[in-house]
């Protein structure tokens, strides 16, 4: 969604002229306004509470676009969005309710949703329009009023005049005293004139700016929910009983829906046949492991067996040629060898028992996991 800062940093700008303007003109303006002070107050003060809803219609629509982008960008499975800041969107985020992972809404939801959204602008627009309106009144009010009063300035100014008998001179200042009254006349009826066409041409643009705003946030709107919305493959309005496309398009909406979960299921099936390939990729590791550590340990028996028996050949032929002092020490080492290959096969029957349980265990753990990705009971630990 667009943000709406563009259109209002126009209308600062257009403000920011208008302002400029008035303050080379201000001598002027002050002359006119002082002409009729009381209805030029009114026409100022209606432009200027004009200008301020103005822009509050374009500044409401902030809360609006950033929750419409927080709903665009949310994760599914997050919890439902607050919906106390926004007025435009109420509706929709009513309707959509605790579904909002994977909408989809029919042609008349949305329909019905971009027409109360249009509304709603329209209402909001209502009062900007009818102001400009009213600055138009205002302006054409002074000006007849003006114009009455120059009417009557003018009757007055002839009614005065004595043309037979009088110094001319006289009747000049006379006249001249008379033509007073119209002038200021025609001083109120162009002087509000100007006000209050000038306020209605500045509230026009800035309501032009606000509606373009909302415009493109309409159009935006409308582009978005488009492509949310599920089109009924039934025959049109008018080419069947209504009771029928209703049917239809609520049992569509309903295989829709389960087509939906199916997809979901199938996700968290993939998710859970990757983690058994990576359980089965770790227990080739760990057997691979033990088969290199079984290979070893065989090894390292064998050799210490042939040793065991060349050394058992020698003690014999010691034995067998007489007593000897160091035939005892050879004994005792010999005991000692025995001894450590004992605790040394007993070590290895160890690790081996160990081996086999944590292998046990791998195998539990491989065929739960083979179990939840095919949706079924995984076995019993044990």
């Amino acid at each position: 969604m667009s943000n709406p800062l563009p259109y209002l940093v126009r209308m600062l700008l257009f403000l920011a002229a208008v302002a400029g303007i008035a303050y080379l003109l201000h001598e002027d303006l002050l002359r006119v306004f002082l002409n009729t002070p009381i209805l030029n107050s009114v026409i100022v003060g209606v432009l200027v509470v004009g200008i301020f809803f103005v822009m509050r219609q374009v500044i409401a629509l902030w809360p609006e676009v950033r929750w419409l982008r927080r709903f665009q960008q949310r994760e599914a499975g997050a919890p439902p969005l607050d919906t106390y800041s926004i007025d435009l969107l109420a509706p929709m985020a009513t309707m959509l309710g605790e579904r909002q992972d994977n909408f989809r809404l029919s042609p008349t939801a949305t329909r019905a949703l971009l027409d109360g959204i249009a509304t709603r602008l329209d209402e909001r627009r209502e009062l900007s329009r009818y102001m400009i309106g009213l600055l138009i009144f205002l302006g054409l009010l002074g000006t007849f009023w003006g114009l009455l009063e120059t009417i009557g300035a003018v009757a007055d100014a002839i009614a005065g005049l004595q043309v037979t008998g009088g110094d001319a001179v006289q009747m000049f200042a006379k006249l001249k005293q008379g033509i007073e009254g119209p002038l200021k006349g025609m001083a109120t009826a162009f002087g509000a004139s100007l006000f209050g066409l000038s306020g209605s041409l500045v509230l026009g643009f800035l309501e032009l700016q606000a509606s373009q705003a909302q415009g493109r946030f309409h159009t935006e709107l409308e582009e978005w929910l488009a492509g949310a919305t599920r089109l009924s493959t039934g025959p049109l309005q008018g080419e069947a009983e209504p009771g029928v496309s209703v049917y239809v398009e609520a049992l569509l909406e309903r295989t829709a829906d389960g087509l939906d979960e199916l997809t979901r299921i199938l996700r968290r099936s993939e998710e859970n046949r990757e983690a058994a390939a990576i359980a089965n990729a770790t227990l080739v590791e760990r057997l691979a492991a033990l088969a290199e550590s079984m290979r070893s340990q065989q090894t390292l028996l064998a050799r210490l067996a042939e040793h065991s028996i060349e050394l058992r050949g020698t003690v014999t032929r010691l034995s067998e040629r007489g007593p000897d002092p160091d035939g005892e020490a050879l004994a005792a080492h010999q005991r000692n060898i025995e001894a450590s290959l004992a605790r040394l096969v007993e070590e290895s029957a160890r690790n081996r028992t160990a081996l086999a349980d944590e292998l046990r265990g791998e195998f539990r753990l491989l065929a739960r996991t083979i179990a939840a990705s095919r949706g079924g009971t995984p076995p019993p630990q044990g």
